[in-house]
């Protein structure tokens, strides 16, 4: 599939911001089923100066900086890019063991095991705990396969846990989105990253967006109307596969990749400093996914 991406974000300050500077993730990358054709970013004020590179995780970040005084900030990204699947269902059963997996990977004899390894370990957001691997380990019997297992816990963590967009912040520690059983996207995500870690499995952050509209006769999938999270799980005989537990599933075609990394913390979509700026800014963001 084909989609304009198109992700405005706007900051509203009390008082005269006199000086900013900002890192932006919101180019759309380039994987294995994706294929960046082309990006945009505009800044309202004029930034004095700006560039592009690729951080450690391969990412394209967007740095600017702001001069003039200004109460209002805009930054917008239009992007198209091609799509397409993953794994289907009934290939997820018949994969590499969940105890061969985790073998392989703790040998780490490959070039490609070795870089999923730093994926193990505990993230600013995701810290490994007793009570993630309790949770997770009904899903991982060690003859099962590993990404039917990942299903697994997928369909879990959907069926029992809710969806409430008021119920979290960024701030709000996994233990207590397991314990109360709420949350949004990028705790969900969170969630299954821990899961897979304490199991001892690598486990990425990746986020995104999903089709706003769906094709006549599909549901909207939760997530599609703001930026979306989900995961990406590493298996050393497929190579790293993609889950949502918000929507449960396999990721597919109307999910649109911006960027990866251990967890939220490595892919915010807009980070900065500013001088000035009053009391907390309001904040919009808006996002339209547009198949082409």
């Amino acid at each position: 599939m084909r989609y304009r991406v198109s992700h405005d974000t706007e900051y509203l300050y009390s008082d005269t911001v006199s000086h900013c500077y900002n890192l932006a993730c919101l180019v759309p990358r380039t994987s294995r089923r994706q294929r960046c054709i082309s990006n945009r970013i505009v800044v309202e004020p004029t930034p004095a100066s700006s560039s592009r590179r690729t951080d450690y995780f391969g990412n394209e970040v967007f740095q600017f900086e702001i001069q003039q005084p200004h109460q209002r900030l805009l930054i917008r990204s239009v992007s198209e890019v091609d799509t397409g699947p993953q794994y289907s269902a009934p290939q997820l059963d018949i994969g590499i063991s969940c105890a061969d997996a985790r073998r392989q990977l703790d040998e780490a004899r490959t070039s490609d095991n070795l870089l999923a390894r730093e994926f193990v370990f505990d993230s600013p957001m995701v810290k490994i705990s007793d009570a993630l691997r309790d949770y997770a380990a009904p899903s991982f019997a060690d003859e099962r396969s590993l990404l039917g297992a990942v299903m697994d816990l997928t369909r879990r963590i959907h069926n029992e846990f809710s969806y409430c967009p008021e119920s979290t912040t960024i701030a709000t520690p996994l233990a207590e989105v397991l314990e109360k059983r709420r949350g949004v996207c990028q705790d969900f995500a969170h969630l299954q990253i821990g899961c897979l870690r304490a199991m001892g499995f690598a486990a990425k952050y990746v986020s995104g967006y999903i089709e706003t509209l769906p094709p006549p006769g599909k549901e909207k999938l939760v997530g599609s109307d703001a930026s979306h999270a989900w995961i990406s799980v590493y298996s050393p005989a497929e190579g790293w596969v993609e889950f949502d537990p918000t929507n449960n599933c396999v990721v597919a075609d109307q999910h649109v990749i911006t960027a990866w990394g251990r967890d939220y913390y490595d892919v915010t979509p807009l980070r900065g400093v500013i001088f000035g700026g009053g009391d907390a800014p309001v904040l919009n963001v808006a996002v339209d996914v547009q198949r082409l």
